[in-house]
């Protein structure tokens, strides 16, 4: 056990403790502080009608956790009239809300969960954020580091929540984190080595601006120490000029040759792909080639990108047989142009991860690339994001075009915009394009997606592609993109 682990344990005995959201990290938070000896309040904009906070509640009470309940309703007035020692924001709340800020004033060490366990982690730990790629990306950190035989922890947005395994990291451990721009938004730790994949528009229907957006995503290096190391995209501006904010080595990795870069910088780790194709490394003591990119097992240049970003992150710490073991059995991640089956001689594919026009131009290039062609079904909700490109990208894998969604209308006219003379047939589910009263219904969910599946299967022919890509939040009709993704492949698979 760590000593800053023996030390928050000692404190937070007896404890007044705030936990505002009661959500996938948030309900292990709460028995995680239970256990330790902290007399926990739980908030939640929800109240019991929701069925998620009725089971949470049910559960907590049958394993005889004691948590007093605020819940539905003006939730967060006990914020505002009691006084707590210790206040755990949810991601999707700013630490200027009133409430907290009458705990501040009251002297209450305002945090979250993710920024305790930063303070508290004892290992070595890797994250990674970005407008794109940070799921895949993490994941093939954690598989590259993991293959090199290290005792390996995966987490934030993905994997489990990881302070409730605190007690079991050790300084040898090596911690994997997806990070968000909700998660970093207001956070005072930075992890040891850090990814920034990219930065384009995005959950602008969240920050304040996009200034504020970035913002955020700085502040996974921005109390790095002299020996940490941070990752930039070169090929992306924003990201790349984040170098002069950086606080410790900078390392940077490029989709193309970027000689220039390579000679400016001869002293940084830059991975890159050469003019034959293969991803190479450059450190001080020369270049390794690593794996040819038609040898890595999931598609798509972005792919490309991703490893060669997690390539840059890893390279002291692994070898290149690591990388290409990983690079050829890796099948990628759940949602990001997943397989699903094929049936009449159509292959179905789930990209419910697709939350960006950037995300679809990605996955749309990667099929094209590939020679894929076939029927898109698209639209989710706007995050008042850019749409340029997406209209001929699309456009480049196909010509039947299923939009189920709010942004509906945004996609047909960067369709209209951008086809340059090129053909295609647009279908809008009839009430697709409205916003539905969240949290809904599986059976409403289903019933509403189940007509757009239809007309894809009816449009596609054999030896093409039906894939959706969404372009858009899933928080028009469903819970979450998981839950969006869960549910066409549970009608795909009902075909």
């Amino acid at each position: 056990m760590n000593n800053k682990y023996k030390k928050f344990c000692k404190y937070i005995k007896g404890r007044r403790a705030a936990v505002v959201g009661v959500g996938i990290s948030n309900k292990p938070l709460i028995r995680w502080l239970a256990g330790l000896g902290a007399d926990i309040t739980a908030f939640d904009s929800h109240d019991e009608s929701e069925p998620s906070i009725a089971s949470t509640v049910s559960e907590f009470k049958a394993d005889n956790i004691k948590v007093t309940w605020s819940l539905g309703g003006d939730y967060l007035k006990p914020l505002r009239d009691e006084t707590f020692d210790i206040v755990f924001k949810t991601p999707k709340m700013r630490f200027t809300v009133d409430a907290l800020e009458t705990q501040r004033r009251k002297g209450a060490i305002l945090t979250t969960e993710m920024e305790l366990f930063l303070d508290l982690c004892p290992a070595e730990t890797f994250g990674i954020t970005g407008s794109d790629g940070k799921t895949t990306t993490t994941t093939i950190v954690y598989e590259i580091l993991k293959t090199a035989g290290y005792n390996c922890y995966l987490g934030g947005n993905i994997g489990t929540p990881l302070l409730d395994q605190i007690a079991n990291i050790t300084p040898e451990d090596k911690v994997i984190l997806e990070l968000s721009s909700f998660q970093l938004l207001g956070m005072k730790r930075s992890v040891d080595n850090a990814i920034v994949t990219n930065i384009t528009p995005n959950h602008l229907d969240f920050h304040y601006d996009y200034a504020e957006y970035i913002s955020a995503k700085k502040n996974i290096f921005a109390t790095q120490g002299a020996t940490g190391k941070l990752v930039l995209n070169a090929m992306n501006d924003l990201t790349y000029d984040l170098r002069n904010s950086a606080r410790g080595r900078v390392s940077y990795f490029s989709g193309d040759t970027c000689v220039t870069l390579r000679e400016n910088y001869k002293n940084a780790d830059i991975a890159f792909l050469d003019e034959e194709g293969y991803l190479c490394i450059q450190k001080p003591s020369g270049i390794t080639r690593i794996i040819h990119r038609n040898d890595i097992l999931v598609p798509g240049y972005h792919n490309v990108q991703n490893y060669l970003a997690a390539i840059a992150l890893t390279s002291d710490l692994v070898s290149a047989d690591d990388v290409v073991a990983v690079a050829k059995s890796f099948k990628g991640v759940q949602h990001r142009i997943e397989f699903v089956r094929e049936l009449d001689g159509v292959r179905w594919y789930n990209s419910s991860i697709d939350t960006s026009p950037n995300r679809t131009i990605n996955t749309m290039n990667a099929l094209s690339e590939r020679g894929m062609h076939g029927v898109l079904l698209c639209g989710g909700k706007d995050k008042q994001c850019v749409y340029e490109g997406l209209g001929d990208a699309i456009l480049k894998f196909a010509d039947r075009i299923v939009i189920y969604g709010s942004n509906a209308e945004l996609i047909r006219q960067i369709l209209d915009k951008e086809a340059d003379g090129r053909k295609f047939e647009v279908f809008v589910i009839e009430g697709g394009d409205e916003v539905y009263e969240l949290p809904d219904t599986r059976e409403a969910a289903l019933s509403r997606m189940k007509e757009a599946v239809d007309k894809a299967r009816s449009l596609a022919k054999s030896g093409e592609v039906v894939i959706m890509s969404n372009v858009g939040t899933s928080y028009d009709h469903f819970r979450h993109f998981e839950h969006r993704g869960d549910l066409y492949k549970e009608l795909v698979n009902g075909l």
